[in-house]
C-alpha cells in the first residue's frame, strides 16, 4: 500500500505528545523506582488539561466570478434578469476546523498556521461552551505555527511548554483536540521516533507518534505524563486520510521559540548564514579523517553572505556552531535560525583535513538570491577528452555549455562515461560536471587526470565536487576500491 505524501496529509494535520520514561544502563537491572509502567488510566491528566485546549473555527469569504449572465437590453428575455440577476459575481464562505491550546492566562493561544491561513474570522470555543473572537498576533508558514489572542476579561486555564528535547522514544503521550469535529477528544500512545525529516520545510524536526490523530486535531497539543506540551500536532501520513498510527508533531522547543518571537515582534526573525550543505556519510567522513559521520559539508556559499564575508568556502565541513557539536546537516538550518542576529557565532570546521574556526556575524534572514556572473570559459568547440580510473571526461565547449544551459561560473569537465569497474560506479554519472578534485579547481581534461593521479598516489580518499543539474554535490572516491 502506498501512503499519501505528508504534504497532502498535512491538510488533515495534528500531532501528539511524548512522555519521558527513565531507562537504566545495559549493565544493571532497572529498579522499580526507575521504571515507568503503563498508566492505569489518563482520567486525572485529561481532566486537568482539557480546559486549556480549544476548538478553532475559521471563515473565509471567497469571491467567484462566473461571468455576466444578464440578458441584453431590448432582448425578449430581458425580463428574466429579475430572476437571474445581472451580475456574475458570487461569494462563497469557506470554513475550517482545527485545535489549539492556551499558553497564558491572559489569552494567548497556539495553533497551526494552516488552520487559520487566509481566514477573515477566527472563533475560539472552550469545553465549557464559552466562545470568543480571536485576533491573529502572528504566523510562521515555515514552521506552521500561529499565535492568537482572545480577550476573556478574566484569567483562563493554560498549559506550559516542556523543555528542549523533552520527548523520548517509547514514552507515553496524549493528544487532546477536535478530531472530525468531536471536541475535547483524548487519544493516547507512545513516541515512535524523533527528528523525522519530512521535506516540508528547512526546519523539519518532527516527533512521530502512534497516537490516533485525525482531521481537526491540527494545532492541538501533545502532552507528556507531567502535563507539559511536548509537541504541536501537525500532520499525518495515511492512505485514507484517517489515522493509521503515523502522526507527526512540531517539537516543543521549536514551537516555543517561534511563539516567543511572534508574541514579541508579530513575526519571526531568523538568522542567515548563506551556505548550502549536504549530509556527511561514512565515505565523506573518511575523506575528512573523521571517525564517525557528523557535521555538514558546504557545497556552495552565497555571494555577499555572512559565510562568504567571514571566509567559509565550498568544501569546508562544519563540525560545530557556538561550541555545540553539529550532529547532522539537518540541524544546521535550525541552529542558524535560532542564532542571535547581528552577533558573532563561532563556526568550527575542517578544511583540507585541518581543523579551523572563525567568527561569522549572523544576519537576519531575508529573501536573498545568489548573483550570477563570473569569467566566461574559453571558446573551444573541439571535443577534447580524457580518461582516468574508468572515468571518461570531455572539456566544456561553448556549444556544450549552451546545449546544457550551464552558467558561466560552472567550470570543469563533463563526464561522458563511467565504466562498470570504475571506483566512481554508483556515484558519478554521465553528464555530471566535475568541478573540483581534492578541493582544487579542475581546468581541463589534462588537469583532471593529473589531479586524480596525484590524489591516488597519496592513497587518500578523493573528494570530488560535481555539478548535477545545477546542484553542487560532493562524493568521496577510494582508490583502493
Amino acid at each position: 500500500m502506498i501512503l499519501r505524501p505528508l504534504l497532502v496529509a498535512s491538510l488533515w494535520v495534528t500531532m501528539a505528545i511524548s512522555v519521558l520514561p527513565v531507562t537504566a544502563s545495559a549493565q544493571e537491572a532497572p529498579s522499580k523506582s526507575t521504571v515507568q509502567t503503563r498508566p492505569h488510566d489518563f482520567v486525572a491528566l485529561s481532566k486537568r488539561l482539557s480546559p486549556a485546549v480549544v476548538n478553532i473555527s475559521t471563515a473565509q469569504t471567497i469571491e467567484i466570478d462566473t461571468g455576466n449572465r444578464a440578458f441584453p437590453k431590448g432582448s425578449p428575455l430581458e425580463k428574466f434578469n429579475d430572476f437571474f440577476g445581472d451580475s456574475g459575481d458570487q461569494n462563497r464562505i469557506a470554513r475550517s476546523l482545527g485545535s489549539g491550546f492556551v499558553i497564558d492566562k491572559s489569552g494567548y493561544i497556539v495553533t497551526n498556521n494552516h488552520v487559520i491561513e487566509g481566514a477573515d474570522e477566527i472563533e475560539v470555543a472552550f469545553p465549557n461552551g464559552s466562545t470568543y473572537e480571536a485576533k491573529l498576533i502572528g504566523r510562521d508558514p515555515s514552521t506552521d505555527i500561529a499565535l492568537l489572542k482572545i480577550e476573556a476579561g478574566e484569567d483562563i486555564p493554560f498549559v506550559s511548554f516542556a523543555g528542549a528535547d523533552s520527548a523520548k522514544v517509547g514514552e507515553w503521550v496524549i493528544a487532546i483536540g477536535n478530531p472530525l469535529g468531536y471536541s475535547s477528544s483524548v487519544a493516547a500512545g507512545i513516541v515512535s521516533a524523533r527528528h523525522r525529516q519530512m521535506s516540508m520545510t528547512n526546519y523539519d524536526d518532527f516527533i512521530q507518534t502512534d497516537v490516533a490523530i485525525n482531521k481537526g486535531n491540527s494545532g492541538g497539543p501533545l502532552f507528556n505524563m507531567d502535563g507539559d506540551v511536548v509537541g504541536v500536532n501537525t500532520a499525518i501520513v495515511s492512505p485514507t486520510g484517517y489515522s493509521v498510527g503515523l502522526s507527526f508533531s512540531i517539537p516543543a522547543d521549536l514551537a516555543s521559540s517561534v511563539v516567543e518571537q511572534l508574541r514579541e515582534y508579530g513575526e519571526t526573525r531568523r538568522g542567515f548564514l548563506g551556505v548550502r550543505v549536504q549530509k556527511v556519510n561514512k565515505s565523506i567522513a573518511k575523506a575528512y579523517k573523521l571517525k564517525e559521520p557528523y557535521g555538514a559539508l558546504v557545497r556552495s556559499v552565497n555571494e555577499d553572505s555572512p559565510a562568504e564575508k567571514a571566509g567559509l568556502k565550498r568544501g569546508d565541513l562544519i563540525t560545530a556552531l557556538g561550541g555545540v557539536k553539529l550532529e547532522n546537516s539537518g540541524k544546521l538550518a535550525r541552529m542558524i535560525a535560532e542564532a542571535e542576529i547581528d552577533a558573532p557565532l563561532k563556526v568550527d570546521f575542517i578544511r583540507r583535513k585541518k581543523r579551523k574556526s572563525l567568527d561569522v556575524v549572523i544576519e537576519r534572514l531575508e529573501e536573498k538570491v545568489a548573483k550570477q556572473g563570473g569569467d566566461k570559459a574559453k571558446d573551444d568547440d573541439k571535443a577534447v577528452t580524457g580518461r582516468v580510473m574508468g572515468i571518461t571526461v570531455e572539456e566544456i565547449s561553448e556549444k556544450l555549455r549552451a546545449r546544457m544551459r550551464l552558467d558561466d561560473e560552472v567550470k570543469g569537465v563533463r563526464i561522458t562515461k563511467v565504466s562498470l569497474k570504475s571506483i566512481a560506479q554508483g556515484k558519478l554519472r554521465k553528464g555530471d560536471i566535475i568541478m573540483e578534485v581534492s578541493q582544487e579547481q579542475v581546468e581541463d581534461t589534462e588537469d583532471f587526470t593529473k589531479k586524480m593521479n596525484a590524489a591516488a598516489d597519496r592513497e587518500d580518499a578523493i573528494l570530488i565536487l560535481v555539478n548535477r543539474g545545477g546542484v553542487p554535490i560532493f562524493y568521496s572516491l577510494e582508490p583502493e576500491a
